[in-house]
């Protein structure tokens, strides 16, 4: 995937991890954190994905978007 991708997560990510998605804007809804930013190639967005799994965070979805 690559392009503007949206990943939502379960639960508010601690600032102190907004330096290990470094390129991606971290935003809230509600429960749950909203990551978005630009995917270099399928490399980058595996490297993401596997932070996410290394924090033990449940991923709740991942979407191209326009925005």
């Amino acid at each position: 995937m690559k392009g503007m991708t949206k990943i939502t997560i379960q639960g508010h990510l601690d600032r102190k991890w907004k330096s290990s998605f470094e390129g991606m804007k971290i935003s809230y809804e509600g429960d749950n954190t909203i990551i978005t930013g630009n995917f270099k190639d399928e490399a980058h967005m595996h490297g993401i994905l596997n932070i996410i799994r290394d924090l033990n965070i449940k991923l709740l979805s991942i979407n191209p978007t326009e925005k």
